[in-house]
């Protein structure tokens, strides 16, 4: 018990610790290690926080591994919008990376491939928001086109496969359903409910088909098939003895069969869209994609990005998680849980300049497309429409010749920053700075104090 105590002392003291676990007889070895406070540029900085406000901070140099700067850095504050990074993050790994992509694709009854004429086609998809109706290679437009091509001349139904999503699952103070598939179409005019969702999917579908040649005797919209495991009937020999089961599975008990499929290009370019603006309901709607597989669920879309957190060695204590845009007051993280993200984003493999989907001109020489989709401090672009490179940092660090790619976050009475600046070393660093107060904190004053915390990094590192 003394032993005990006197490591919960030791860890309470140093903050950081690793402790070899005993067996009969052994001794404890502790390996401990203190994590630097403030730096007089940090700390000069911070001292025009408003009585009140709770800061927590971290900095890190990601060529060294070092931490720079740290004050509170596991304290699990509200992150308000910098939850953003989390989800696109964590959509960027379940997509495989800035090369990979979402996709839709049409199916048939599998008795049915390669007929002219089936009794229904089933339009099936990742539920991401870049599908569109006409525009582009990933469009309605294209699988029915590509339908027609390989031979579809008449359809009994379109249904819409959204089985696997359970959209009542998901309340969200935005407006907007969050559906199993979804179009570009949608971000001005968006369905009211699942229904509607569904029946306008059809109707585009079917208009598409039309135009590509293809009749669709039905107008209304059903529901994609439910589908059940094949068990096959027992079988016995002449004598009565047991037989191994039929391996064949008959084609009326298969699942549907793919006749066009089409893929979007790059997540980048959605998240670019959703992290400068910092739009909530984009983020949400990311945050949907990753339902798909998880349950159909919001529970199961946090799920996987705590599941994301774990596989990059994030400690989970004090993480609360409630939906991909951070307006919920109940979210929970930590700079430590933000500054694992940027590093392991940071530590991607390089895509290629010029490839498809990307800009020209990518984050440095390590070519990272997650830093080139945060905002850029200080470009003066329009910030009533946030649609520039500079987002929401367009009017932030205006002359401060820093290179910072950085997401914001704002609610009443919070304010926070996470993301990468460039120190006068040349290394990239790092850093998270999370600010809770009353609702009647000076949100302008904590995001100038944030301004001269990254001035004070950038110089002193």
């Amino acid at each position: 018990m003394r032993r005990a105590f006197l490591i919960a002392v030791l860890l309470g003291l140093t903050g950081a610790a690793q402790v070899a676990a005993p067996t009969a007889g052994e001794s404890v070895t502790l390996h401990l290690s203190r994590e630097p406070g403030l730096g007089e540029g940090v700390a000069a900085a911070l001292r025009g926080v408003p009585e009140g406000v709770e800061v927590a901070l971290l900095v890190q140099d990601l060529r060294t591994r070092e931490v720079l700067e740290a004050q509170s850095p596991d304290r699990a504050l509200i992150p308000a919008s910098t939850t953003k990074v989390v989800t696109a993050a964590s959509v960027l790994d379940e997509r495989g990376g800035a090369g990979g992509w979402w996709s839709a694709e049409l199916t048939v009854p599998a008795v049915q491939v390669g007929r002219a004429s089936v009794k229904a086609v089933t339009l099936r998809g990742s539920g991401d928001p870049t599908l569109s109706v006409v525009s582009g290679g990933y469009s309605l437009r294209a699988l029915a086109r590509q339908a027609y091509a390989r031979g579809l001349r008449e359809v009994g139904e379109v249904r819409v496969d959204d089985l696997g999503f359970d959209s009542a699952a998901w309340t969200l103070p935005l407006g907007s359903p969050m559906t199993a598939l979804r179009l570009a179409e949608w971000r001005d005019d968006p369905p009211t409910s699942a229904q509607a969702a569904r029946e306008r999917l059809g109707a585009a579908l079917i208009v598409q088909l039309r135009a590509a040649g293809v009749r669709v005797t039905r107008e209304g919209v059903g529901r994609a098939a439910p589908w059940q495991a094949w068990v096959p009937p027992a079988r016995t020999d002449e004598q009565g003895r047991a037989l191994p089961p039929d391996p064949v599975t008959p084609a009326s008990a298969r699942p549907e069969q793919g006749i066009a499929s089409v893929r979007s290009t790059s997540p980048f370019r959605v998240l670019a869209a959703t992290l400068r603006p910092s739009d909530n309901l984009r983020a949400e709607e990311l945050l949907g994609t990753l339902a798909h597989g998880a349950g159909g669920t919001l529970r199961g879309a946090l799920a996987r990005e705590r599941a994301y957190l774990r596989r990059i060695g994030t400690d989970l204590s004090g993480v609360e998680l409630r939906d991909g845009s951070g307006l919920s007051r109940e979210n929970r993280l930590s700079p430590r849980v933000l500054v694992d993200v940027l590093r392991a984003q940071f530590d991607l493999p390089a895509p290629l300049p010029g490839k498809a989907g990307l800009p020209e001109a990518l984050y440095r020489a390590r070519g990272n497309a997650f830093a080139e989709a945060l905002p850029q401090a200080g470009t003066g672009e329009d910030v009533p429409e946030h649609d520039g490179r500079g987002g929401t940092m367009a009017l932030r660090l205006r002359g401060a010749g820093l290179d910072v790619r950085v997401k914001t976050g704002t609610l009443p009475g919070v304010s926070a920053l996470a993301g990468y600046v460039t120190g006068r070393s040349g290394h990239v660093l790092a850093f998270a700075v999370i600010m809770n107060g009353p609702d009647s904190a000076p949100i302008l004053t904590l995001r100038a104090v944030q301004d001269d915390v990254v001035r004070a990094v950038a110089a002193a590192h």
